[in-house]
């Protein structure tokens, strides 16, 4: 289970600075995630999921130098300070590979500038040269219309064995997998060239890819990932609770439930592209939330901060993220009582591993209430929510002990109180 931070925003780096990217001074600010390994420990997590660390020109996506560790956030020796730490504390470490596009700052597209098709690093580029003349703009495509990100040609073994090298290089130097950014902009067959490449030398190395829509299981199986990110589940979650239609949600948990067959997807209720979780479906009801995460399958990740219930809207405009990438305080603050919640809820999923891979049933289901039941032959799991603004007696299927939240079990049902939710053992 991993604790996912933005260390550009953690640290307190500029991160649209005037500077040009080669006369940036190193600014060794990577020591300050270290005291929140212990952080990460305390919520009983195992994994650091760290967003862009290669140097880019602004928001870590736009990289120019995949093997350069980025001067804002400090240099190789930083590194691998934090990598011993975290290391040391029993904390895996998962880089955030950007393997779709580059920057246009990037060398290899400079000198596509320059030289055009006669450039040595034309073949890392789709481009159409037909009828383009010497000084014109390079005829390249983009990610999505942000054209500081300049797409790399998927279909060229010289995109491969850039991606392989990169990917070792920070292997060997001792991370332990790799979140595939905008994997679903890349074709499939890509990754399947790539990947067993990189672990024919690193074969314990864990790749999930971000998927924010298709069909998940069919890229799992076309690319060889491990795993997928969960957008799907992380939009039932919000919007059913927000809204407070349990139906979405539990439609999101069925649709979640069928790709256990092929894969493990990633779970999150908060990442660095979204408004947090506390603001999306109000503080209240942050909680409820977590419950799901926690208790549904998966390989769940928590973006920093919203343990502790943080608040911040994300917004289309330049800077729109940086609300929910914050700096971070130099040591952790005291734990809040979501941050509580949050460890008895990690507890829980370590004391029974099986909610990995585990299949959940819908229970009970009306517009503002929803029992959750994940089980094998011989546990289960059960959680229930209330958005209402008035107490509910829901089925307890089964369960006998109340372990985080809170309810009132008797005679087979669990009363929740106004908002309330729990989260029950058989």
């Amino acid at each position: 289970m991993w604790w996912h931070v933005y260390p550009l925003g953690a640290v307190g780096a500029e991160i649209r600075p005037a500077t040009p990217v080669d006369e940036r001074p190193v600014e060794h600010r990577l020591s300050r995630l270290v005291p929140w390994l212990d952080h990460v420990v305390d919520l009983g997590l195992n994994g650091l999921l760290l967003g862009p660390v290669s140097a880019s020109s602004t928001h870590g996506y736009d990289v120019v130098d995949h093997f350069r560790v980025d001067p804002r956030l400090g240099d190789d020796a930083d590194l691998d300070a934090l990598l011993a730490a975290a290391h040391d504390r029993g904390v895996r470490v998962l880089f955030d590979g950007v393997f779709n596009h580059v920057g246009r700052d990037h060398p290899a597209f400079r000198a596509l500038e320059e030289h055009g098709p006669d450039a040595p690093t034309a073949d890392l580029f789709a481009v159409d040269w037909t009828g383009w003349q010497p000084g014109a703009p390079a005829p390249v495509g983009d990610f999505e219309g942000h054209d500081i990100l300049v797409a790399l040609d998927h279909d060229s073994p010289a995109v491969q064995d850039l991606v392989v090298e990169v990917m070792t290089h920070w292997l060997a130097r001792g991370i332990d997998g790799w979140r595939l950014d905008a994997a679903y902009a890349v074709p499939p067959a890509f990754w399947a060239a790539v990947l067993p490449r990189v672990r024919e030398r690193f074969p314990d190395a864990w790749c999930s890819g971000e998927v924010i829509h298709g069909d998940a299981a069919a890229i799992v199986t076309a690319s060889t990932m491990d795993s997928t990110t969960q957008y799907e589940l992380w939009q039932g979650t919000w919007h059913g609770i927000a809204d407070r239609n349990c139906f979405e949600l539990a439609h999101a948990v069925e649709r979640h439930d069928a790709l256990l067959g092929t894969f493990v997807p990633t779970t999150f209720v908060g990442n660095h592209d979204v408004t947090r979780i506390a603001s999306a479906v109000g503080e209240r009801f942050a909680g409820h939330a977590a419950a799901v995460l926690f208790t549904v399958a998966g390989t769940p990740v928590v973006y920093a901060g919203d343990e502790y219930g943080w608040t911040a809207v994300k917004e289309e405009r330049l800077g729109g993220d940086d609300a929910v990438r914050p700096e971070l305080p130099r040591t952790s603050p005291s734990p809040s009582d979501l941050t509580r919640t949050y460890q008895a809820l990690v507890a829980l999923r370590r004391r029974m591993p099986w909610l990995h891979r585990a299949h959940t049933d819908v229970v009970h289901l009306a517009n503002t209430a929803l029992v959750l039941r994940t089980a094998t032959a011989d546990a289960a799991v059960v959680t229930a929510l209330n958005l209402a603004d008035d107490p509910v007696e829901v089925p307890a299927a089964d369960a006998t002990r109340v372990e985080a939240g809170g309810g009132d079990l008797r005679d087979g049902t669990v009363r929740l109180p106004a908002g309330g939710w729990a989260v029950l053992t058989a």
